[in-house]
């Protein structure tokens, strides 16, 4: 029944996807990093409005192509997701879904209008906002056991999704405001009050019972302080010390998350049991082969496959496209984050640097989890596949991203251009009315 074994499966599609993420990003962008923003080296105070280094050409032929592979994975998730609801809810999902993508894309356009740095200007009170909503979300009705999402009315909200957004802009103004802390005392004032503002959003998102977005919060969180030039040694300790704790905490107090840990590493022994869903996620990618069962022919979606709109939707395009396809989805976000990165690296402002780079770096990571997931090569967890699952907030964040590496894109051919657009409004404004009056007070 099986076209790939088991474990060909996890070498295929994550070795695939992992071995691209190395050979892209590590050795060849993050040189650039060293290079280029010379942020490894002691660093002179200077306001962040100042260029760290002239760049060499604007980023809009990178801008052109990541909102281009953007719109194409969106585009792409909403034919999947008509594809693996229709059967079981008819096309409910695709229209709450692309009332989402349409939200999502005037946010994403606001989030250019307004400029990523004054959005960056106001994360602190973002952070307070959000952490209200995550607290609402404890108190909220658990959905399959967790309490993450607020309910209202008709729509449902996951602020867990926005943290990410949120940290990043966060992260990037308090970094870009403390260079020479970063070298002479990076704990006690980098760091630790970062820590402060940073830590409580972690904490509630972990105590919605997600645990899957906490640990992606918590790996944004250390890498953004390591590019922005705190030394590994201050980022390593912690790097090892939370995941150890973690697995001894779970395993000691926590049987149905330990269950979960554990299962992925022989999910047929489980198949009937808490491996039922990893199971079927690696009989459909099987079944699947080089060139699919057919659009629409999904059988593992059947209510075989739980969640398969949501976290396991890559396996049901494994399965109804093939193999080709499913690679296809993995090249297509390589090349998303790598361009998001080039961005990064061309950036105007240090705090436009680190925006481009968050932004960019949270979709990766959330995709290597996604895909690792259902090919069993990590736990079972709810990380859905960014741009491509059913999820409003999910897509929301991600559209929102996406608008803010736009903007950082536009700044470096266009510097502070939403200064200079609202300078050319308001003198249009002044004109039209100047006209108006001048037109009113003319005699008949």
């Amino acid at each position: 029944m099986f076209f790939f074994e088991k474990k060909s499966v996890f070498g295929l599609y994550c070795g695939v996807f992992g071995l691209g993420y190395d050979i892209c990003f590590f050795p060849t962008l993050y040189a650039q990093y060293l290079d280029n923003m010379k942020i490894r080296q002691p660093i002179k105070p200077q306001p962040d409005v100042q260029a760290i280094e002239p760049p060499k050409k604007p980023a809009m032929p990178e801008l052109a192509v990541f909102c281009l592979f953007a719109f194409m994975i969106t585009l792409f998730g909403l034919i999947m997701l008509y594809s693996t609801s229709f059967v079981t809810q008819g096309s409910t999902y695709f229209w709450k879904q692309l009332t989402w993508m349409l939200i999502g894309l005037a946010a994403g356009t606001g989030t250019i209008l307004i400029g990523s740095k004054r959005l960056s200007e106001w994360s602190p009170l973002m952070i307070f906002l959000l952490e209200i909503l995550l607290i609402w979300a404890l108190f909220c009705k658990p959905i399959n056991g967790a309490r993450r999402w607020i309910q209202v009315g008709g729509m449902t909200l996951q602020p867990s999704e926005l943290g990410k957004v949120v940290i990043t802009l966060f992260m990037a103004k308090f970094l870009s405001t403390r260079t020479r802390a970063l070298e002479s005392e990076p704990f006690r004032k980098v760091m630790f009050p970062s820590a402060v503002w940073v830590g409580p959003v972690i904490l509630l998102v972990l105590l919605g019972e997600d645990l899957g977005t906490t640990v992606l919060l918590g790996s944004l969180y250390l890498l953004m302080l390591f590019v922005a030039g705190i030394r590994l040694r201050y980022i390593l300790p912690i790097a090892l010390i939370l995941p150890v704790g973690a697995y001894f905490f779970i395993k000691a107090f926590d049987p149905m998350r330990w269950a979960r840990l554990t299962v992925f590493l022989d999910a047929e022994t489980y198949r009937m049991t808490s491996g039922y869903q990893l199971w079927n996620s690696l009989l459909a990618l099987g079944s699947g082969g080089w060139t699919g069962v057919g659009f629409t022919e999904s059988r593992l979606k059947l209510l075989y496959l739980p969640e398969n709109h949501t976290d396991f939707i890559l396996s049901i395009v494994g399965e109804e496209l093939g193999f080709i396809t499913l690679l296809t989805v993995i090249v297509a976000y390589l090349i998303l984050v790598y361009v998001g990165l080039r961005i990064s690296v061309k950036a105007r402002t240090r705090q436009g640097m680190l925006i481009a780079f968050g932004m960019s770096i949270f979709i990766g990571m959330q995709a290597l989890i996604n895909i690792g997931v259902i090919t069993a090569a990590f736990p079972t967890k709810g990380m859905p596949a960014p741009m491509i699952s059913y999820g409003g907030s999910n897509l929301l964040a991600c559209l929102i991203a996406v608008g803010c590496v736009a903007a950082v894109a536009i700044d470096t051919a266009i510097p502070d251009y939403p200064d200079k657009l609202l300078d050319w409004a308001g003198k249009r404004l002044h004109i039209s009315r100047s006209s108006a009056a001048g037109e009113a007070g003319q005699p008949t």
